[in-house]
């Protein structure tokens, strides 16, 4: 079976065979690092795993966590006791990449054994960017190669990066995507090439640079009939129609992206769609302590824009409510703040009463979701950050085409 003009795990006689998935576990740790604080990505990226381990493969899981430098880049032992619980079996690890010892693992692996890696990043040529047929000639590639029969390309969320195990394997071996690669190619193949009208975007967060190539690319392609604006890409909307924010709010809007380009682009989107590019009419601050909401009219503030108000949540809830494809990217506004959740609260469940085929992406809404307990009331919950927002922006990600 071919999906979107890829072959898919199911395509594959896997039982005795070796097959190399590779996924991203990079997960939140828990203060002290010894544990993780989310095992979301774990969770989803189990589904390919557990069907390839009781399809008899011996499955050789890759996967990063960090970068180096980082207080987050660790070893991948913790994940793979997560991964055990998740698929409910013992799941084996080696602190080698490709060295004697992982090499030993894998040819000591029996069908349906499972074997994690240590950490693909430390090794430092892995993030090195090159293009597919340098990379398939790196020493990791050449030593793992021959113990391999498969790749297994699951990891979404990586795919805009030009990485050694992202790419250098398909170019040696047979290969198709996981199951999370491939749910998340349907899900948005259906959301940018024949989406049910109406379709609306949401999108927050706080790269607005990031959110306004996807709301140019859908505005111009017809993808979107309307795309409503919060977080700071709806900060970035009210200064591009000329309003004054405060001194710390266009601070922090040039700092995270908005810079003239940017606050140009959205002039320009909102001359030519007239009506489709929605910015807030009211937002929340913190005054005296508590949330305040004021109009739009009363800016600037000396206080940070928090989140929307009231009537900006009320007449966005009113254009999700009627449409038939609904994508979400980021939060409405500061979500880590109890008293500046409810714009992306209210929202979030107008989209899961929509009755619309939901996606919704990105990093923080999934904390969000998460936070909220709305797991399973969506169509579709992508697991990955900069390369959905790449993807939704017509760009082609490298991880993605070398598996095609």
């Amino acid at each position: 079976m071919t999906t979107f003009g890829f072959k898919t795990i199911d395509e594959f006689q896997v039982s005795g065979k070796t097959a190399l998935v590779r996924v991203d576990f990079n997960s939140p740790l828990s203060p002290d690092g010894s544990s993780l604080a989310d095992t979301a990505r774990i969770r989803e990226h189990a589904k390919t795993i557990k069907d390839l381990s009781q399809r008899g493969a011996k499955v050789v899981v890759m996967a990063h966590q960090g970068r180096a430098g980082d207080e987050d880049f660790t070893s991948l032992q913790i994940h793979a006791d997560a991964l055990s619980k998740e698929i409910g079996k013992a799941v084996l690890f080696v602190d080698d990449v490709f060295g004697i010892g992982a090499r030993q693992a894998i040819s000591a692996l029996k069908s349906g054994d499972v074997l994690v890696l240590e950490n693909v990043r430390f090794y430092s040529e892995e993030t090195i960017e090159k293009e597919p047929e340098q990379q398939a000639k790196t020493i990791m590639v050449r030593k793992l190669s021959p113990l391999l029969d498969l790749y297994v390309g699951d990891a979404f969320s990586v795919a805009h990066r030009k990485h050694v195990s992202m790419l250098g394997f398909p170019k040696v071996l047979p290969h198709c995507v996981g199951r999370v690669m491939q749910e998340e190619l349907e899900a948005l193949s259906r959301a940018l090439e024949s989406p049910a009208h109406p379709s609306v975007y949401l999108l927050g967060g706080s790269k607005p640079d990031d959110s306004f190539k996807v709301a140019n690319r859908v505005l111009r392609d017809g993808l979107a009939d309307q795309v409503l604006c919060a977080g700071l890409l709806g900060q970035a909307v009210l200064k591009a129609q000329g309003l004054s924010l405060g001194e710390k709010n266009e601070a922090l809007l040039a700092k995270k992206g908005a810079d003239k380009a940017v606050l140009d682009g959205i002039a320009s989107l909102q001359r030519e769609f007239p009506g489709k590019l929605l910015g807030p009419i009211d937002v929340a601050i913190r005054r005296n302590g508590k949330r305040e909401e004021i109009a739009v009219s009363s800016l600037p503030v000396e206080e940070d824009l928090m989140d929307i108000g009231s009537q900006t949540i009320s007449s966005f809830a009113d254009v999700i409510a009627r449409a038939k494809t609904i994508v979400v990217n980021g939060p409405a506004g500061v979500y880590e703040d109890p008293d500046f959740m409810v714009g992306t609260k209210q929202l979030f469940e107008a989209v899961a009463n929509s009755g619309g085929y939901s996606i919704m992406g990105g990093g923080h809404t999934i904390s969000a979701i998460d936070e909220l307990g709305m797991w399973g009331r969506f169509s579709h919950i992508s697991t990955a950050g900069k390369a959905l927002i790449d993807f939704m922006a017509g760009e082609k990600l490298p991880g993605i085409e070398v598996l095609r």
